[in-house]
């Protein structure tokens, strides 16, 4: 996976900006993606920490003090340049190079959805290790896709690889997570704070 998102890392934000939808439905992907967008705009300032931040594109988005951290130096590399002002790390989401409560909010954006069951208990106890606030922003369940897929992706340079990727309801990642409260039940996108 790690070798995946490095090659995809100067492509990955054509996703975030439509490049996959067409018509109508390109439009409501992108009226969609700014309502989210202003949802994050719109948090409470915190110390916020962004695990998987991949290229910045959301972490932009975060008020407050925000480090972000991703395992691929290449994903580094554009978020550096989408989010200068932002302290950026290269890590591991499962083993986070932070004290316990480090941080007053953790945020991970299109990361979780990514995880299958050990993963994501190993994520979320480390979630709850170094931040008291989880905000989690997915894909929502999709009409024209399964629950949970493995997906092969292209990228570019003419590889393919295999992803796993879950489309999530509001209701069903709140469970996960605990409880919460449902910040964005969307077509596109859900985001849950807990």
């Amino acid at each position: 996976m790690r070798e995946y998102y490095h090659r995809r890392a100067p492509e990955y934000d054509n996703w975030y900006g439509g490049a996959f939808y067409s018509g109508d439905e390109r439009d409501s992907f992108l009226r969609e993606r700014a309502d989210l967008e202003q949802l994050l705009a719109g948090l409470e300032p915190a110390h916020t920490f962004d695990v998987a931040c991949g290229t910045g594109f959301l972490t932009r988005h975060l008020p407050g003090d925000v480090v972000g951290l991703d395992q691929s130096d290449a994903m580094l590399d554009v978020a550096r340049e989408q989010a200068p002002n932002v302290e950026f790390v290269q890590g591991d989401a499962f083993a986070l190079p932070f004290e316990d409560d480090s941080f007053e909010r953790m945020f991970t954006g299109h990361f979780y959805g990514h995880l299958e069951p050990p993963q994501r208990d190993a994520f979320l106890s480390e979630a709850r290790r170094v931040a008291r606030e989880l905000v989690v922003a997915d894909a929502a369940r999709r009409p024209n896709h399964e629950p949970e897929e493995w997906q092969q992706r292209p990228v570019a340079d003419g590889t393919t690889w295999p992803v796993f990727k879950r489309f999530l309801l509001p209701e069903q990642l709140a469970g996960e997570l605990g409880g919460g409260d449902v910040l964005l039940a969307g077509s596109w996108f859900v985001v849950v704070r807990s």
